[in-house]
């Protein structure tokens, strides 16, 4: 849209550069071209602005296959106005002189004339071929068709207009339709999910009863290696049993031998001791009979008095020892009345210590 701006009852029109102005005055060409800025009286005026920069118009159309099926068709139209000049006279381009806004839609009109014009050619072509030849190769021969139709329009021409390019960007049939012609597909992916999955249960099956197998000859030669653990062992301990044994023979024998030995050492040891306590006893016995042949010629010799003194002498050698002594006071009051007494008589002779 033109920029216009109001200055003293003149009006001042600065277009983008993606615009094509064409300013007629009094019925002649002022100016015409892309980008123009110029002044301009609103009464005396008539400007068009034409688009010159590339569109892109998105449609979509109902069809009918061959065999009576409805379709959906979506596609998308690139085009320009080649011929601006062409354009202004052919269609009402004409803007405002106070706002600069359009006072038609000359767009919707081109619009509508491109979305008709393909989708007949659409139509022509897709009413020909079967629903399923349609959605396996119906995109790219729809685009082809569009664009030979769009190409070949002699009214796009005249009007000054150039199809760019064409996409077609889905072709699809109604929702149940669609969701019909996907069983059979969907029932063989999941015919293929089913066998995947019972050739995947098979392999599992057939690795357990490899793994069970496997167990199994595993705990049977275990069994086997404990059997024969336990033979070795109990050879083992045969074999121990048999050493030790024999070791307690040898042991045995040995031991015998040297009681045997020790015996017949004590028996001679006992023999010759038994002989030289013999005579030691008999040389004591010998010894005490002269001792007391001597000791009785001895006495035999001396008076009564030594008699009685060495008689005196040997019991006071066998008499108990005496460690303490009590005293009494009526024992010592007897001794020191007896003290007294022999000492008051002593003078007069009557009496003696001897008393």
């Amino acid at each position: 849209m033109a920029d216009i701006t109001r200055r003293f009852g003149f009006r001042h029109l600065r277009s983008a550069p993606t615009s094509h102005i064409r300013h007629l005055r009094g019925g002649e060409l002022a100016h015409e071209g892309t980008g123009l800025a110029f002044w301009f009286r609103p009464l005396a005026a008539a400007i068009s602005e034409v688009p010159s920069e590339d569109r892109e118009l998105a449609m979509m159309f109902h069809a009918r296959t061959a065999d009576f099926q409805d379709l959906a068709v979506q596609a998308t139209v690139t085009y320009r106005i080649s011929d601006p000049t062409v354009a202004a006279t052919r269609l009402d381009f004409g803007i405002d002189p106070d706002t600069g806004v359009w006072r038609s839609e000359p767009l919707a009109q081109l619009g509508t004339l491109l979305t008709e014009t393909a989708q007949q050619h659409a139509l022509q072509s897709i009413a020909r071929t079967p629903l399923a030849d349609t959605l396996i190769d119906g995109v790219t021969t729809v685009r082809e068709r569009i664009s030979e139709g769009l190409a070949a329009e002699p009214r796009l021409a005249e009007i000054g207009l150039t199809v760019l390019a064409v996409r077609v960007t889905a072709v699809r049939p109604e929702a149940e339709m669609e969701r019909a012609l996907r069983t059979p597909a969907r029932e063989q992916v999941q015919q293929e999910a089913d066998r995947a999955t019972y050739e995947r249960r098979a392999v599992a099956v057939e690795r357990e009863r490899a793994i069970a197998e496997n167990e199994l000859a595993s705990q049977i030669e275990l069994a086997r290696r404990e059997e024969e653990l336990v033979a070795q062992k109990g050879t083992n301990a045969r074999r121990d049993a048999e050493q030790k044994a024999a070791a307690d023979a040898v042991r045995t024998d040995a031991e015998a031998i040297r009681r045997t030995k020790l015996a017949v050492a004590e028996a001679e040891a006992a023999g010759t001791l038994a002989v030289q306590q013999a005579e030691a006893a008999r040389t004591l016995g010998e010894a005490k009979a002269a001792a007391e042949a001597a000791w009785l010629a001895a006495h035999q010799q001396v008076g009564p008095e030594v008699l009685q003194a060495l008689a005196l002498i040997r019991l006071a050698e066998h008499l108990p020892r005496i460690d303490s002594v009590t005293l009494t006071p009526d024992v010592l009051t007897g001794l020191l009345t007896r003290l007294s007494g022999s000492t008051t008589a002593a003078p007069g002779g009557a009496e003696g210590p001897g008393r």
